[in-house]
């Protein structure tokens, strides 16, 4: 037994030192099957709650605990934390408390192809909340699918999750999120439709999600009668955007799409200002243009920004409004991001499919997951064929300094039909 360990432990950690050297999420899930070859089947694991002693259900939370996007899991965490408690405190599930355990992945593949490894091989967890990053939960799907495992994933945006999902193969993959083609087809119809935005310059955080929603905003571009003039994408330590800024100001760009980084915006946006940009170039996208801080970056540029949204603090269902008064007081006055609301929102609907379950082994599980009908903040949740939630997305623009919320939009999306790039 302790050289089969051993062999195993080396078999991870060969893994990860592969995974390490990915630049695309097909050597990502290329690393998540190198790990699979290397771990037997855990379908029969000892993660079945054990009734008679009243175990704990243990659930992973995969985020970037550290590295450059720690903040995102920071608000993963705490709405994970305040939703796992208000269950517990509610008499948790069949009189099971639900256990948290962290995975940190880094926005990484490798780290987070380890952190889905340790989660299940080791925590014997019964769920995963997580990635925030796309090419992290690519990375993760072919993890949990051989060990039968439900993965819900709560924050990342790219389609291809979806496509593989469900009947698309992984039949223990869900998401409780929007994707980035249902977000980047209704931020542009909006710009075009309604603002008569059709000349336009496209930037994109270099990632999945930033060249994502780039490429899906490229596909509905004819059909909205629009078209980029130029199109570019930035490092996530990117500081210096007036090469791009410029150039978009110079062809006579009405909007810039932007799928970026809420730390990045501010910078964006100032320097917008200082080439007198201000009223005369707008923003179309996501990149927290609602966020009070981004706002007071620079009003003046970030006045008539139109940005198609998850979820906002200001979404005023009743749930919702709840949601941001608990955060609010058990943290300071810090307002939620949509980070914190998806996790918790998320952990709440796998609590309910669990009550709902005949039992609690994992098939029963995920049998309750794919036929749940879930009341959220947002409305009505039911996944579809692809295990997809079918879930709107709130519109905004800034008006005055504040996000005017415009209403929520729900988009007929092909999933089964690739982006060309």
């Amino acid at each position: 037994m302790g050289l089969l360990r051993r062999q195993r432990r080396k078999c991870v950690k060969d893994a990860v030192r592969h995974d390490a050297r990915v630049v695309s999420q097909t050597t990502a899930i290329a690393a998540g099957m190198l790990v699979l070859l290397c771990v037997q089947s855990t379908s029969a694991r000892a993660a079945d709650t054990d009734t008679a002693t009243n175990a704990p259900i243990k659930v992973g939370i995969v985020a970037p605990m550290s590295g450059p996007n720690s903040r995102y899991g920071d608000f993963a965490w705490r709405g994970a934390e305040m939703a796992a408690d208000e269950i517990n405190s509610a008499g948790g599930i069949h009189g099971h408390k639900i256990e948290l355990l962290q995975g940190d992945s880094q926005c990484v593949p490798a780290e987070g192809v380890s952190a889905t490894q340790r989660l299940v091989e080791y925590d014997k967890v019964t769920a995963i909340i997580g990635d925030v990053c796309s090419s992290v939960t690519l990375a993760m799907q072919p993890i949990v699918e051989k060990a039968h495992v439900i993965l819900l994933n709560a924050a990342s945006s790219n389609p291809e999750i979806t496509r593989r999902a469900g009947v698309g193969g992984f039949r223990w993959t869900f998401r409780n999120y929007p994707t980035d083609e249902s977000r980047a087809m209704i931020a542009l119809q909006y710009a075009a439709q309604v603002r008569g935005y059709t000349k336009l310059a496209a930037l994109g955080v270099d990632s999945d999600y930033g060249r994502g929603a780039i490429g899906y905003t490229k596909k509905y571009l004819a059909r909205f009668h629009a078209t980029f003039l130029n199109e570019d994408y930035y490092k996530e330590t990117e500081t210096d955007f007036r090469p791009f800024l410029s150039r978009a100001k110079y062809e006579g760009a009405q909007a810039i799409v932007l799928y970026g980084l809420a730390d990045s915006t501010p910078i964006i946006a100032r320097q917008m200002r200082e080439l007198g940009m201000q009223g005369k170039v707008k923003l179309v996208g996501n990149a927290e243009f609602s966020a009070a801080q981004t706002i007071a970056s620079a009003p003046s540029v970030l006045e008539g920004a139109i940005e198609a949204s998850a979820w906002l603090p200001e979404w005023p269902d009743p749930r919702s409004v709840a949601f941001v008064s608990k955060f609010k007081s058990l943290y300071h006055g810090e307002v939620p991001s949509i980070q914190a609301y998806s996790p918790w929102e998320t952990l709440h609907l796998l609590a309910d499919a669990m009550q709902q379950s005949a039992s609690l082994d994992p098939s029963a599980i995920r049998n309750a997951v794919a036929n749940i009908d879930y009341h959220g903040a947002m409305g009505e949740v039911r996944f579809d064929d692809h295990n997809q939630g079918e879930l709107p997305m709130i519109l905004t623009e800034i008006e005055h300094g504040k996000p005017v919320i415009k209403g929520s939009f729900r988009s007929d999306i092909d999933y089964g039909t690739p982006l060309k790039k």
